[in-house]
């Protein structure tokens, strides 16, 4: 058999190696929105891509809804907030620790204070660097963005932790924060999942070795399947392993993938929930039958299996069973009635049961008069 060619590359160190995979993440945020800071969740999600090779784009797609809509963890978070920042301002509680201003240091003695503080003063600042930058044009515009504008991690951390949002929580720059392509589609139905197959096609075309995919929607079934073809590696993530994850490679929840809890067991080429016979995986599932089983499909099931390397069938294989077992209780009959004794293939005597009560009767008389006898 002829060696399959693998690509190699040259690394930095003049070694060559083989190509890493190409990989590529769609998340549908409709159907799959992250359930803590979004950050987190896209790194997650990015770590778990990794582990099959290069990510080379993760790209995110929902209408505006998802945007604005604030999830039950972001309210508690708000309300909880502001109960501590109105027991601050009444001096019913007092912190263990002073605010600290994460930009210039100073010290506050409320929550309350320390937003005051970084608004007069740092976000104030902050505003008038943005005018300035829209002022200049060209390379001086440039320059200025890279000094003043860009890397300024201190604010930016400070103001996500201090500033809320007007609209939503700030999903959107949240995922882009961590390297996530952030799409807003119309306000239609299904305008996502038209999005997320477009991107799919293209990704397909663009020779990826690997899709990953999060989301539950049903309605991706048949591109998951057009990838498989294309000898393209899907893996899907999600809540519920059904008729989605089925058609992939490979299935994890999406609740392990948010909380870090993935491990390479996880990631094991056709998860032991669903085992499809194929060349990667060499098992079998009934769920390629979506669950029902007939006579029919099940004949195919099992006629795949191959034992010692003979193919079987669920039903054929029986019914000649049981036409040698006819031949078999015919030539004991015969022998017995020729008077010989039954020997089993062991070397001992046994006897047989018969199918109807008359032949087991007139077995009974022939003891009996052979007694008399």
């Amino acid at each position: 058999m002829a060696d399959r060619e693998i690509d190699m590359v040259k690394t930095k160190e003049g070694v060559y190696t083989a190509k890493p995979k190409k990989v590529v993440v769609l998340w549908d945020l409709d159907n799959k929105p992250p359930r803590g800071p979004p950050y987190e969740a896209a790194l997650a999600l990015k770590g778990v891509a990794q582990k099959f090779g290069e990510v080379i784009d993760i790209s995110a797609y929902a209408n505006q809804h998802a945007f604005i809509h604030l999830p039950q963890w972001v309210l508690e978070e708000r309300r909880e907030r502001r109960q501590m920042d109105f027991l601050e301002r009444k001096g019913l509680s007092t912190p263990t620790e002073p605010y600290i201003c994460s930009v210039c240091g100073r010290k506050c003695k409320t929550n309350l204070d320390l937003k005051k503080h970084f608004r007069q003063l740092h976000e104030r600042e902050r505003q008038k660097k943005l005018n300035r930058m829209r002022s200049l044009k060209g390379k001086k515009r440039q320059r200025y963005k890279e000094r003043f504008i860009d890397g300024n991690e201190k604010y930016n951390e400070t103001a996500r932790r201090l500033l809320t949002p007007k609209v939503g929580y700030g999903l959107a720059q949240e995922l882009k924060r961590a390297g996530v392509y952030v799409k807003t589609v119309q306000d239609k139905p299904q305008a996502a999942d038209w999005a997320l197959k477009r991107q799919m096609m293209h990704s397909m075309s663009r020779g990826v070795d690997w899709m990953v995919l999060v989301s539950d929607d049903s309605d991706f079934t048949e591109m998951l399947r057009k990838a498989r073809e294309a000898n393209l590696g899907t893996v899907v993530v999600g809540d519920q392993d059904r008729s989605l994850g089925r058609h992939a490679d490979i299935w994890v929840p999406w609740i392990k993938v948010e909380n870090g809890e993935i491990k390479e067991s996880d990631l094991e080429l056709k998860s032991k929930i669903w085992r499809e016979f194929d060349g990667r995986s060499g098992s079998f599932s009934v769920s390629e039958f979506n669950g029902g089983l007939t006579e029919e499909n099940l004949d195919e099931l099992v006629g795949r299996m191959k034992l010692d390397d003979v193919r079987i069938s669920s039903f054929s294989e029986v019914e000649e069973g049981y036409e040698e077992d006819e031949d078999w209780i015919g030539a004991r009959l015969e022998k017995r009635d020729n008077g010989n004794s039954i020997v089993d293939d062991d070397g001992e005597e046994g006897d047989y049961l018969l199918d109807s009560e008359d032949e087991e009767l007139e077995e009974a008389v022939v003891k009996v008069s052979l007694t008399e006898v």
